[in-house]
């Protein structure tokens, strides 16, 4: 599920295609859809554009305070400790929304068939909504794309063929173009079961401000981004997270069996890389958000802390590169799980520089 990044400089105006397709929905409305690198800031982002409200997907990154870090051994998924790079499904969506002045209507559904009667009845109107979706249902992804995560995000704007029409066109953020989905396989990956099970979640603006404040937005997500990082007084969470990965990494090899140690470490780099953009591309992502960040606050020191985040973005595609190669088996020396952890502690210490650098910039 991985993308790259969206171009945050490119502009589009209504009614112009310039890299981005525009579709017709019921009404015919056009609706602009653009490749993004993350699904749950793609598709806000894509709604608000949709609304005539154009923020960069970095931007709403940014201000929803989507970078974060999560290490939690005593919670097991599929048998393997939590790891996570992000804040919790929703949250992005929730922080931009609240600290851009946006309204935002929700409803979850326990009748299947409620739930998609409302869709249709949003689609005849020609209201775009944001949906979470299992990706394992959705028959437009390849094969080996699709496995149980119910937290996928993307939008629905229309039917092919209008009213009667049996197939939804969606704007699905990690996909260049837009896509079509029949309403079987719709339904099915709206009301999957499991984990962050979605229960038909459906939501969209109601009320967008003429003149949001965004320098105030961004300061406020800068700011709640450095508290998470840096202030949560657990071994579990922000940069004591990462520094208490790299500890129990050095004791895998010591206490696990030579396969699920393997495991725990193709774990943590399938949530860095395949899931969403995980950690090195929402650093990447973060260095976009920095850059628009400094222009915006009118403040230089953030130019200074988007190049230090790309930096640690490196760093950690190199833990990355090397995890992988020890999983297939190419990486043989005794000492790589202590390398893998020196090099997460190198990015647990530069992401520390980071945001004290920032906390000081923004008080």
């Amino acid at each position: 599920m991985q993308s790259p990044p969206a171009d945050t400089n490119q502009q589009s105006k209504p009614g112009t295609i310039m890299a981005y397709p525009l579709s017709k929905n019921i009404t015919g409305k056009s609706f602009i859809h653009r490749h993004a690198a993350h699904c749950e800031s793609g598709a806000i982002s894509a709604l608000l554009r949709d609304r005539g409200l154009d923020l960069s997907e970095p931007l709403i990154f940014g201000i929803g305070s989507g970078i974060f870090f999560m290490y939690m051994p005593f919670i097991k998924m599929g048998g393997i400790p939590l790891t996570a790079y992000r804040a919790a499904p929703g949250a992005i969506i929730k922080n931009a929304c609240k600290r851009l002045g946006i309204a935002i209507h929700t409803m979850r559904f326990r009748n299947p068939e409620k739930g998609m009667t409302e869709l249709d009845h949003l689609m005849e109107q020609g209201i775009s909504v944001g949906l979470q979706t299992s990706v394992f249902w959705l028959p437009y992804f390849p094969r080996d794309m699709r496995f149980q995560f119910n937290a996928h995000n993307l939008v629905a704007f229309g039917k092919e063929g209008g009213k009667e029409g049996d197939n939804y066109l969606l704007s699905d953020p990690v996909f260049e173009h837009t896509v079509s989905c029949p309403a079987d396989d719709l339904r099915r990956a709206r009301f999957a079961k499991g984990t962050f099970a979605p229960k038909g979640l459906l939501y969209y603006p109601t009320y967008i401000p003429a003149s949001p404040d965004i320098k105030g937005a961004v300061i406020k997500g800068i700011r709640h981004t450095c508290r998470r990082m840096l202030g949560v007084p657990l071994p579990f969470l922000g940069i004591r997270g990462i520094r208490y990965l790299a500890k129990e990494m050095e004791r895998w090899p010591l206490k696990l069996k030579p396969e699920q140690a393997l495991t725990y470490v193709g774990n943590v780099i399938r949530m860095q890389e395949e899931i969403g953009t995980g950690g090195a591309g929402f650093r990447f992502m973060y260095t976009a958000f920095l850059q628009e960040a400094a222009d915006i606050l009118k403040l230089p020191v953030l130019t200074e802390a988007s190049k230090m985040m790309s930096e640690a973005g490196d760093r950690w595609r190199e833990f990355a590169v090397k995890g992988a190669q020890l999983c297939k088996g190419r990486e043989t020396s005794k000492d790589i799980y202590n390398e893998l952890a020196r090099i997460v502690r190198d990015c647990a210490d530069r992401e520390e520089r980071i945001f004290r650098l920032l906390s000081k910039a923004i008080r």
